[in-house]
């Protein structure tokens, strides 16, 4: 029953903290999230509610459905094409980092070597969800961005080897290099192979099940859900890296689903929506427990964080020391070798809730109470450094994206202008006047022109009235509807002929019309 409150409660502070950025759209909606977390944990009566984050649970339930979702949307050739960049960031630079900030925070601050690279481990996965909360409303370079995705994708096993070789420094006195390198390409190889194995089979048997006669489509997307969570646990069990299992089940399922995505529209159709409405949760979900979290550490920490600043200055010297390696690997080794590239390609390397659960995946008896605080409070400074500094200095560097803020007023002008066309449209039909009047009720909904009265009447009238259309009427209320949505997409086809708007506006608008059709039209809903 815990554990379901603290999901409720969650989910709950993910709904309200997703309106509330909708009130306040200059501020990244990440940002509000992770406010929003703190206060869920300032509070003492819903900070009692929500459960001590278990990463185990973390990263089954919300981190691995997440990275499954993302890898889906990135084509697998373009992951292809740049095998080269990923071993490179995911590996030669995840672990030469990892070696000099080590060095430099044993020496600076009288470290042990095995603690210091704890340290470092824990914050080497980047995080590909926070690097779109630091570069909203900003054009950033698409080439960079996509590279710095790629990289999230796959550090991930990186980051877990090296701190699985810290921990077995610590205890046993030896590092163990050959040993680790091992591990890091069993773990993440191994992943990667056994992660393509299962998606390839569970696409097989899904694909035979669409085209048999015993397709189910809310069995399919229920199977499909499940699909990462499965894959997680077989790979974790086996050994290998779950997170590049599933990331590399979700590239494979990319290139399945462009090829399948008229065998069941339906099926596919759901499906799309249920991605979209989980990424949306799962990603309010996260910034939501690293603020909780947050707020968590610096309450129970609040003696240790006021009594020395070590933590601060570690945390500091830390995020530059990777800052500085990610610089130069940029600058030196990768791109055009430009001083902007690297800058950006170094702040681009925000961390987030990846590094808060392996955080909290150590245990006091691995090291200790003073020294597993010290490292939650120097994790904390590099998640805050990483996602503030880069959202300040790119609301200074970069141009603002003036597509994406000029995109809401345009989308409402067409929209109206639409509506409008729609509205002509029927007026224009010889209808009984109780059809026309509810038909041109329902077009103006589309653009919300409709006040929360008139709803109400409409509602009492649905509610209570005795004299239901007939059939007849029913068929012209559709054809009518029909006819709306016609011009509607008539009128939008021709200011995408002659590019008077976005396209992004037109396909946008042009597919919300083709969703109200099909509630017109498809024999399967009942709300008609």
């Amino acid at each position: 029953m815990s554990l379901f409150v603290s999901f409720f409660v969650l989910l709950i502070a993910v709904a309200v903290s997703n309106i509330l950025a909708r009130l306040v759209p200059k501020i990244s909606r990440t940002y509000i999230n992770v406010l929003m977390g703190i206060v869920v944990a300032a509070i003492p009566f819903t900070n009692h509610l929500v459960l001590t984050l278990n990463s185990d649970v973390f990263m089954l339930i919300i981190l691995a459905p997440l990275l499954f979702f993302e890898a889906q949307r990135t084509p697998i050739l373009m992951v292809r094409k740049r095998i080269p960049s990923i071993l490179g960031s995911a590996g030669v630079l995840a672990i030469g980092s990892a070696a000099v900030a080590t060095v430099i925070l044993s020496g600076t601050f009288g470290l042990t070597l095995p603690i210091a690279l704890v340290m470092i481990a824990i914050c080497t996965p980047t995080d590909a969800t926070a690097l779109d909360s630091v570069t909203t409303g900003r054009t950033f370079p698409a080439a960079i961005k996509s590279s710095l995705k790629m990289e999230s994708l796959f550090n991930d096993a990186s980051g877990i080897v090296l701190l699985q070789a810290a921990l077995l420094w610590r205890t046993t006195g030896h590092l163990g290099l050959l040993h680790n390198i091992g591990a890091l390409l069993w773990s993440a190889g191994g992943g990667a192979l056994l992660g393509a194995l299962l998606a390839g089979g569970f696409a097989l048997l899904r694909q035979s099940i669409v085209r048999s006669s015993v397709n189910v489509v809310s069995s399919q997307n229920l199977f499909y859900v499940l699909t990462p969570l499965v894959i997680y646990l077989i790979a974790e069990e086996a050994g290998v890296s779950g997170i590049i299992a599933v990331v590399t089940a979700g590239l494979i399922h990319n290139s399945e689903a462009s090829r399948s995505r008229f065998a069941a529209p339906r099926q596919m159709h759901l499906g799309i929506q249920t991605i979209n409405f989980m990424d949306q949760i799962l990603n309010g979900f996260v910034f939501v427990i690293l603020g909780l979290n947050l707020e968590r550490i610096f309450a129970a920490n609040y003696t240790q964080v006021i009594g020395s600043f070590d933590w601060l200055l570690i945390g500091i010297v830390a995020y530059l020391a990777l800052f500085i390696c990610r610089w130069l690997y940029a600058r030196f080794l990768v791109g055009d070798k430009s001083n902007r590239t690297a800058t950006l390609f170094a702040l681009g390397g925000v961390h987030g809730t990846v590094t808060l659960a392996m955080t909290f995946s150590l245990t006091t008896s691995h090291l200790g109470t003073a020294t597993f605080n010290l490292i939650l409070l120097v994790e904390t400074v590099v998640i805050i450094l990483s996602m503030l500094l880069p959202t300040l200095i790119f609301r200074w560097w970069l141009p603002v994206d003036l597509d994406e803020r000029n995109r809401n007023q345009q989308t409402t002008e067409v929209r109206h202008k639409m509506v409008l066309i729609g509205v002509e449209a029927v007026q224009n039909l010889s209808l009984p006047s109780e059809v026309r009047n509810l038909v041109i009720y329902d077009i103006k909904d589309q653009d919300q022109h409709n006040k929360i009265g008139s709803f109400v009447t409409q509602w009492r009238r649905a509610s209570t009235r005795t004299d239901v259309l007939s059939t007849l009427q029913s068929v012209e209320q559709r054809r009518a509807l029909m006819a709306a949505f016609t011009a509607e997409r008539t009128y939008l086809y021709d200011l995408a002929r002659r590019h008077v708007v976005s396209s992004t506006v037109v396909y946008d608008l042009y597919s919300e019309i083709l969703l109200a059709e099909s509630l017109v039209l498809d024999p399967q809903n009942q709300l008609i």
